[in-house]
């Protein structure tokens, strides 16, 4: 067994997926998961069930072809960009204070003072504890009297940082949108959303558990079934921590 296989192999493994039934958020336009059991073991002599559920529901990875025509769908992304180097912003503390925190330019600026510059091909993700209101819709969706969801994400100008200036493969974060809510309610558009993956470029939404994850250092392993013209898919993702990072 070679130390590659090793190092692997006692990693430590953190999900960061979350459960999937009917009552958990999700986002508005699309109806909750629906199960249907076909066969049973008692009867038929084996268990079988039929879902109906959006593409783009609980932990989900959505491609370029989500938000612009003509992008690549699920097939296309290859297994070089479902495995890689994870960086997290660990922001719990800023958006408790604010839940309509954006990521801005400074903020990965200031990152970087502290950790050193994001290389080229990783994953960015963005931390913010929302994660953790995940079994409690009203709190986890943080919608006012007006209407105005008060939940964190990211600006454009932070992705355009990100994808042109440091040349990020893929973001993630544990909200349903990529946008702040407070952004999308003012523009009535999800120009982050937009802007990122018509840059060729796929996103995790809907993570867990990112708290527990080292800033730097983990591998990030994203796992959605292989359906062909999909444009989102849920999907297993999980990190592995090497023994040797804190």
């Amino acid at each position: 067994m070679t130390q590659a296989s090793i190092d692997i192999l006692t990693a430590k493994r953190i999900d960061l997926t979350h459960a999937i039934h009917s009552e958990i958020p999700h986002f508005h336009a699309f109806d909750p998961l629906k199960e249907k059991t076909l066969y049973t073991i008692e009867k038929d002599g084996f268990l079988a069930k039929e879902y109906t559920l959006p593409t783009a529901y609980s932990t989900h990875i959505d491609t370029p072809g989500h938000f612009s025509k003509g992008k690549r769908l699920l097939e296309k992304i290859s297994l070089e960009e479902l495995i890689l180097p994870l960086y997290v912003l660990h922001l719990e503390e800023e958006v408790a204070k604010n839940p309509d925190f954006g990521v801005d330019k400074a903020t990965i600026l200031a990152y970087e003072k502290e950790h050193g510059e994001i290389p080229s091909g990783s994953f960015v993700a963005f931390s913010s504890g929302w994660s953790e209101k995940f079994s409690d819709p009203k709190a986890y969706y943080n919608i006012d009297e007006k209407g105005i969801a008060h939940t964190p994400g990211w600006t454009v100008e932070a992705l355009e940082f990100l994808a042109h200036e440091r040349q990020v493969k893929a973001i993630g974060h544990e909200t349903l949108d990529t946008d702040p809510g407070i952004i999308y309610h003012k523009t009535q558009a999800l120009d982050g959303e937009f802007y990122w993956l018509d840059q060729d470029r796929y996103q995790v939404e809907v993570l867990n558990n990112l708290r527990a994850v080292p800033t730097k250092g983990a591998v990030i392993v994203v796992a959605p079934a292989k359906v062909v013209q999909a444009p989102s898919f849920p999907a297993r993702v999980f990190a592995l921590v090497p023994e040797t990072v804190q």
